[in-house]
């Protein structure tokens, strides 16, 4: 999920050195010590989901968005690495001017490196080098949009596999890397880029099913993100590598036994996962008006509100037991009136636990 109103404000907590021994090229960001920096400079920012940016079909409107974002302060950005189609939809995508990276006619895709593929991604990190802004670049999705990791197991395992077949089947796990290595090996020598994202809310749960290898306990999607963010390391020695998932817990405490948030069914343990050599910094989301649904009404014990301090909070001392920084990097309410109750609320924990939103 993902709001386009969703702003995230990185703070600075305590963080391990990512590059230990290595000298960082000018203008790249690093987790260094208690913050972010840029040049051995502190780097605070303030910034912005744009997922459709490479989306947008003129230079033009690619232009003019940077310039809106420069001038309201935006210094970094977090946006799609990844825009898949299947080889049916070819004809549609040329008739509208649809921006597709990958295609799938078989188990090998092929990459659209044409006006209508990395071309635009090429533009997009240029742009963002020209304004000064940095760029988190997530490599696919969780979700079926965009092409998402639905696409890997229809081509590869086959349509009849459940989703966490994806964490564990070889094949996909290659031809995953090969794109990643295109798209890492295209960029990593530009300081527009912040970080690589592995994945958008990787979850054991996708949209058409989940998977017996994916449960509670299995580390499946630990080790995942442990193998992937090594090899995304050993491509590029010096941006840094992030999940890009949601923060979801795997604490065995009974009052929690049956939260999807915290009990281990979504597949991540936050926990674990930060503490990875080649993870630099933590994400996590904050949508819990509609992971609540039933709870959230006129009435209810349940506060959104409260919720949303609560799960920064949990974040921000599960931060500071592995010593790197964590981004809230989505976060959203529906209604006007939520949404001014809750953004202050969420944004001052946010800041006094040195943690941005």
């Amino acid at each position: 999920m993902l709001f386009n109103l969703s702003l995230f404000l990185a703070g600075l907590i305590q963080a391990s050195v990512i590059k230990a021994h290595t000298i960082v090229p000018q203008g790249f960001a690093t987790a260094n010590g208690d913050q972010f920096e840029v040049d051995g400079k502190p780097f605070a920012f303030v910034g912005a989901n744009s997922y459709w940016l490479p989306l947008l079909t003129t230079k033009e409107d690619v232009t003019n968005t940077f310039e809106e974002m420069k001038n309201a302060g935006v210094k970094v950005l977090r946006t799609w690495g990844f825009n898949a189609i299947n080889g049916s939809e070819l004809e549609y995508a040329h008739k509208s001017g649809l921006t597709y990276y990958q295609v799938w006619n078989s188990s090998e895709w092929v990459i659209n490196n044409g006006a209508q593929g990395l071309q635009r991604l090429d533009y997009v990190v240029e742009t963002a080098a020209k304004n000064n802004i940095k760029i988190i670049l997530a490599l696919t999705n969780n979700w079926v949009g965009y092409g998402g990791m639905e696409l890997y197991i229809n081509w590869i395992a086959g349509s009849g596999n459940t989703h966490d077949i994806f964490y564990t089947d070889r094949r996909i796990q290659v031809s995953y890397q090969r794109y990643v290595k295109t798209i890492v090996e295209r960029y990593k020598d530009s300081s527009a880029i912040f970080a690589w994202e592995l994945m958008n809310e990787a979850r054991c749960l996708g949209d058409l099913s989940g998977g017996p290898a994916c449960v509670p306990g299995s580390q499946t999607l630990s080790k995942w993100y442990r193998e992937q963010s090594d090899f995304v390391r050993s491509l590029d020695p010096y941006h840094m590598i992030t999940t890009g998932g949601e923060g979801h817990f795997y604490w065995k405490d009974p009052k929690f036994a049956s939260d999807y948030n915290f009990n281990g069914q979504a597949g991540e343990n936050f926990d674990l996962d930060l503490t990875f050599p080649n993870i630099d910094f933590g994400t996590y989301h904050l949508y819990p008006q509609s992971w609540y649904a039933s709870q959230d009404f006129p009435g209810s014990n349940f506060s959104s509100v409260q919720w949303g301090i609560d799960w920064i909070t949990f974040h921000a001392e599960a931060a500071r037991q592995v010593g790197k920084p964590v981004i809230l990097e989505e976060f959203g309410m529906s209604g006007l009136e939520n949404k001014t109750t809750a953004y202050p609320a969420w944004v001052q924990r946010a800041l006094d636990t040195k943690i941005g939103g």
